[in-house]
C-alpha cells in the first residue's frame, strides 16, 4: 500500500513539475515572508500583473487585430484599467528597485514584489494561450530580440533608454505635478501615452521595458523547454539594464528633489528649491484680529 502511494504521488509530481511553471512555487512561498506582513503587496502585484498582461497584451491580437489605430486605443485603456483595478501595482521590477532606492519600499518588500510580479507573469502567458486556442483567438505575442552584435549592445541600450524615460516620467506624474481633484484621471492617461510612445521609440529588444514581461514570456513562449533562459544576454539585456536605469533613474531624482539612495544621501542637491506659498493664498489667509490691550487700572498715589 505504501508503495502504491508513493508511486501516485511521484506520479503527481512529475505531472506538476511538467505542467507547472518553473520558479511558481518560489513566488507563492514568499507571499507569508515576515509573517504575512506583506501579503496584501504580493497579492496586489500578482493579480495585478495578470490583468496588465491581459488589458496590454490583448492589444493587436483579441482587440483591433486588423486596426492599427483600435489596437493603440485598447492598449492605451488597458494600462489604465490594469492600474485602476489592480490596486495601482507596480507590475514592474524595475519600478521597484526604483522604489527600493528611493526609500519608498524597504529590500524586503521590493524582492516580495517582484517574487509576485514573475508568479503573475508565470501564470498568465499560459492561461491565456489556452484561452486564445480554446476560441480560436490569436494568441498573444511577447519580447524577443536577434542581436546584430555578440554582446547585444543595441538592445541592452534600448531597454536602459526606455526604463530610464519611463521612470523618470512616473517621477515627475506622481510626485511633481498636481492636478487637483482628477489627479489620477489625467496622469494616468498620461502615462498610457508616454509607454505607447517609448514601445514605438524603442523597439530592439521586443521592446519589454520590463524584466518581468521578458522573462516569464520567454519561459513560456519562447521555444518549448518551458524553463528558464540559458543565455547570460537575455538577463544582461533585460534585467541588468533596466535595473542600472531604476538606480540611475533614483540618483537623478534624488539631485533633484532631494532624499536618500539606499539610505545613504549623496554629497549634493538638492536642486529643488522649497517653493513658498502663492501670493495670493497668503493674501487669501484670514487675519488675526489684535486683541485691544487691557489698560491697566492706575494706581492712586
Amino acid at each position: 500500500m505504501i508503495k502504491v502511494a508513493v508511486a501516485s504521488l511521484s506520479g503527481l509530481m512529475r505531472k506538476l513539475s511538467d505542467t507547472t511553471p518553473p520558479g511558481l512555487i518560489l513566488s507563492i512561498a514568499s507571499a507569508t515572508l515576515v509573517e504575512g506582513k506583506y501579503l496584501t503587496s504580493y497579492l496586489n502585484e500578482f493579480f495585478g500583473t495578470c490583468l496588465m498582461i491581459l488589458c496590454t497584451f490583448s492589444a493587436g491580437k483579441w482587440v483591433g487585430s486588423s486596426s492599427l489605430p483600435v489596437a493603440w486605443v485598447s492598449h492605451f485603456f488597458g494600462v489604465i484599467a490594469a492600474d485602476y483595478f489592480g490596486g495601482g501595482p507596480h507590475v514592474n521590477p524595475a519600478v521597484s528597485v526604483s522604489m527600493w532606492a528611493l526609500g519608498k519600499i524597504n529590500y524586503t518588500e521590493c524582492y516580495i514584489r517582484i517574487a509576485a510580479q514573475m508568479g503573475g507573469g508565470l501564470v498568465s502567458f499560459p492561461i491565456y494561450k489556452l484561452v486564445s486556442d480554446s476560441l480560436g483567438w490569436t494568441p498573444f505575442g511577447g519580447p524577443e530580440f536577434e542581436a546584430d552584435d555578440e554582446y547585444g549592445v543595441e538592445a541592452f541600450m534600448s531597454e536602459f533608454w526606455g526604463v530610464l524615460l519611463l521612470l523618470i516620467f512616473i517621477y515627475l506624474v506622481n510626485w511633481e505635478m498636481h492636478f487637483g481633484t482628477y489627479h489620477y484621471w489625467i496622469k494616468q492617461p498620461m502615462t498610457a501615452l508616454w509607454i505607447r510612445y517609448l514601445i514605438e521609440v524603442f523597439p530592439t529588444a521586443g521592446p519589454a521595458i520590463n524584466p518581468m514581461l521578458a522573462t516569464s514570456w520567454a519561459v513560456f513562449g519562447v521555444g518549448q523547454e518551458f524553463e528558464f533562459p540559458n543565455d547570460p544576454l537575455h538577463y544582461i539585456v533585460y534585467w541588468i539594464a533596466p535595473f542600472a536605469a531604476a538606480v540611475l533613474a533614483s540618483v537623478l531624482y534624488v539631485i533633484y528633489a532631494g532624499g536618500t539612495i539606499f539610505g545613504q544621501p549623496l554629497p549634493f542637491g538638492p536642486l529643488k528649491e522649497e517653493q513658498a506659498p502663492p501670493a495670493a493664498a497668503v493674501a487669501a489667509e484670514p487675519k488675526k484680529k489684535e486683541e485691544p490691550k487691557k489698560e491697566e487700572p492706575k494706581k492712586d498715589k
